[in-house]
């Protein structure tokens, strides 16, 4: 709660404070606030930061299109709503991870369809040329040269929000099969509504 008093606070209070007077509303300029329709405060908190980060990218390379196939670097905040959206636009959804412990939380209860461990090379070898699009969401440096393989010809590698104290890789593996890497911060107010409209709309998401 906004005060401009000392005397107020209650922290059960909505609105602001102005000469030591509690106001139940709050006034707004138009275009800095969100329509949530269905959705509820404590769910769209993250959607307003990682997933307005994931969901730019996904649509400004059209990975809405049900039926493609989608691979997942990492499963933090980033790639919970990298999950989501994806099973949400209809695609195949692939989880990568180097550790195991995300193997059930993958599968079970973000619903994607296969989890590879990254750290495995047979598993990694089999996923050659499987990939439409990648979004890398790990905290740690990634090996280029290790997934750029796994793309179809002319998929696209999408890097979220990320600052990697080198990116490296074989202009072979970019240039081979016309490969595109991309990066991404975050979207505009327009983007985040359409993001919210489009998720009011789904059922039965995790």
């Amino acid at each position: 709660m906004a005060s401009t008093g000392d005397n107020v606070k209650d922290e059960n209070c909505l609105g602001y404070a102005a000469r030591d007077q509690v106001q139940p509303q709050v006034v707004l300029m138009k275009g800095t606030c969100f329509s949530l329709s269905e959705i509820c405060p404590a769910s769209a908190a993250p959607l307003l930061c990682a997933g307005i980060t994931v969901y730019t990218p996904m649509m400004r390379h059209n990975m809405n299109k049900p039926g493609k196939s989608l691979g997942v670097i990492g499963l933090g905040g980033l790639g919970h709503l990298a999950v989501i959206f994806g099973k949400a636009f209809g695609m195949v959804v692939r989880v990568f991870s180097s550790s195991l412990l995300k193997k059930e939380e993958s599968l079970n209860l973000l619903g994607a369809d296969k989890f590879v461990l990254s750290t495995n090379e047979e598993e990694m070898k089999g996923m050659a040329n499987s990939l439409d699009f990648i979004i890398n969401s790990a905290s740690a440096d990634i090996p280029f040269d290790q997934y750029l393989p796994l793309l179809k010809t002319a998929g696209v590698l999408s890097d979220m929000l990320r600052f990697p104290s080198q990116v490296k890789f074989s202009t072979a593996n970019l240039n081979l099969g016309m490969k595109t890497i991309s990066g991404s911060a975050t979207g505009g107010t327009k983007q985040t509504q359409e993001m919210l409209d489009f998720l009011c709309c789904q059922q039965n998401l995790p």
